[in-house]
């Protein structure tokens, strides 16, 4: 099976400090990847890498089966919503649609004017003046356009309340489901990613701690739940670090 993301001694080095190091993984197509750890666990760096924001110190990452993260190649099947799904507060949801057609070789307009209307989320509206949940989902939907084989989330749920989070999860698996998008989502939320979430990352003091598909993860470690495994092996691992 094509890895969607594959890194060997991938590390990332700013000013004093590493943020990342000695990251070794591959992450399988076809499946929604949990990326959970600590504060300045390295997680944003980690998916900054994958996507091409930023250059490795050391080692390398491809995606895509193989092709170098940041290249054309690699962007033209990867589609990345930063933290708190930031959007042009300024323009009109209609004119964020056609900015991002514009700067992209690929974009499904009908698709994305189509689920803008599904969700009741007016085109002539300035983006600033929509709900945190509606930013959210047209953030989401100006990813999804893209028709991406791999979508990128970096802690998409953290400022939404629980309505909004349903829905902006129900909207990705929808993409799973329909598309055979393969998602690597970073959250603080556990309990959402319990639900949605059949591979695990865990990444704690810049390095990955484990690695693997949840339920084989859960049944070695005889936990009844993605959250408690990950709260559980965090801890553990923060006691060794003391």
């Amino acid at each position: 099976m094509t890895n969607v993301i594959e890194a060997e001694h991938l590390g990332k080095h700013y000013r004093s400090a590493w943020a990342l190091r000695e990251c070794t993984l591959a992450i399988p197509a076809g499946h929604v990847a949990a990326l959970v750890g600590p504060n300045g666990a390295g997680k944003t760096t980690l998916l900054n890498l994958a996507v091409g924001l930023a250059a490795p110190s050391a080692g390398a990452v491809t995606v895509l089966g193989g092709r170098p993260a940041g290249s054309r190649a690699a962007l033209d099947g990867i589609a990345f919503v930063a933290q708190d799904t930031p959007v042009y507060k300024n323009l009109p949801a209609a004119d964020l649609l056609h900015l991002t057609r514009n700067l992209n070789r690929h974009f499904d307009m009908g698709y994305a004017r189509e689920r803008l209307g599904e969700l009741g989320i007016p085109l002539k509206r300035k983006a600033g003046k929509l709900s945190g949940g509606q930013q959210a989902q047209l953030a989401l939907t100006l990813a999804l356009g893209r028709r991406p084989r791999l979508l990128v989330l970096d802690e998409p749920l953290a400022n939404l309340d629980p309505v909004a989070r349903h829905d902006f999860m129900a909207t990705v698996m929808t993409a799973v489901a329909a598309d055979g998008v393969s998602v690597l989502l970073s959250s603080h939320v556990l309990a959402e990613l319990e639900r949605v979430a059949d591979y695990l990352i865990l990444l704690s003091r810049g390095q990955v701690q484990m690695a693997g598909k949840a339920g084989d993860l859960l049944a070695s470690h005889r936990m009844v739940g993605l959250e408690e495994l990950a709260l559980s092996y965090l801890r553990e691992t923060s006691e060794v670090a003391k």
